[in-house]
């Protein structure tokens, strides 16, 4: 019997199997101090976590006993999976729990903000009838640009061509002869992508070639008026460029679901921005995604330990 971790909230079902199995220390609590995280993963043999616990270089040394990490969810940028490795610690994400999630969330988006009509509730029980304001745009016959062609955007495209949207997209490290090509119209370059795309969905890992990358240039290379959706991670885009676009209106609206430091401190520089739809980094969160993620993470944990 192993002694497992956990930081952050999960399904109380799934936890209930682990323990049954193995030593559980539950706490998402643990999420907020990094020290006592380190103390409580002294003696684990399994830690389980979500995007917010930090799982450095410290974390890892702390817990000298650690065989196995499962992440509820997909991206890894919050583990340090080179020293993971180094220390012959097995990190797994769940892949594939979120993609009808994110997918779902992306599309919604997207139909909210060309539509223009559903954030305006509070105008027009004040008294006020902005009809020609909130005519908006369809999606039928318009064009959605994905950065990054994986499962999740694969699962973007399948929904938005049911909407009679046409989907291009880019990927340079998807070969060119793969047969996900046959579901969207391949751009050698992001710049094509950006000045054809009414909508463009961000679907790619936080590396040192993604940090920062839709900057004020590339922000104003997007098409008048187009969409911008992130459910990747915040520091992908740089937030003051994004706030001085929707200021100005050279893009038509933004949903971002993720930032560059989470939660947001008051005075945040997207604070006030037009056309702009923010939540919590819960694109990939729903009561399904979050069982299916559970399962998923506390099966590969177990099955580590009980090798």
């Amino acid at each position: 019997m192993g002694h497992v971790v956990i930081s952050e909230f999960m399904d109380a079902p799934a936890i209930d199997w682990l323990r049954a199995r193995h030593d559980v220390t539950y706490d998402a609590e643990l999420v907020e101090d990094s020290e006592r995280l380190r103390q409580v993963c002294a003696k684990a043999d399994g830690l389980i976590v979500r995007n917010r616990t930090k799982v450095d270089r410290a974390l890892i040394e702390a817990a000298s006993g650690l065989r196995v990490i499962g992440r509820l969810g997909v991206g890894l940028d919050n583990i340090d999976t080179d020293f993971a490795a180094e220390r012959g610690v097995e990190v797994c994400p769940a892949t594939g729990g979120n993609v009808v999630s994110v997918a779902e969330y992306v599309v919604t988006a997207i139909l909210v903000l060309r539509r223009a009509a559903w954030m305006g509730s509070a105008e027009v029980l004040a008294g006020h009838w902005p009809r020609q304001a909130m005519i908006g745009y369809e999606c039928g016959g318009a064009c959605l640009g994905l950065v990054g062609y994986g499962a999740i955007a694969q699962a973007v495209a399948e929904r938005a061509r049911a909407l009679g949207m046409t989907i291009i997209a880019y990927d340079p490290f998807l070969p060119a002869d793969h047969p996900a090509w046959q579901s969207a119209e391949r751009r050698e370059t992001l710049e094509t992508l950006l000045s054809t795309a009414d909508a463009v969905s961000l679907h790619v890992p936080l590396t040192d070639s993604t940090r920062g990358l839709f900057n004020s240039e590339r922000l104003s290379a997007m098409k008048q008026g187009a969409v911008l959706i992130n459910t990747a991670r915040g520091q992908i885009v740089d937030e003051a460029a994004l706030a001085q676009a929707l200021q100005t209106g050279s893009i038509g609206g933004a949903a971002m679901d993720v930032f560059a430091n989470e939660p947001l401190a008051l005075g945040n520089v997207l604070a006030g921005a037009p056309n702009l739809i923010a939540t919590p980094h819960i694109a990939g969160v729903t009561v399904e995604s979050n069982k299916r993620i559970s399962w998923i993470t506390v099966r590969n944990v177990a099955r580590h330990l009980e090798a």
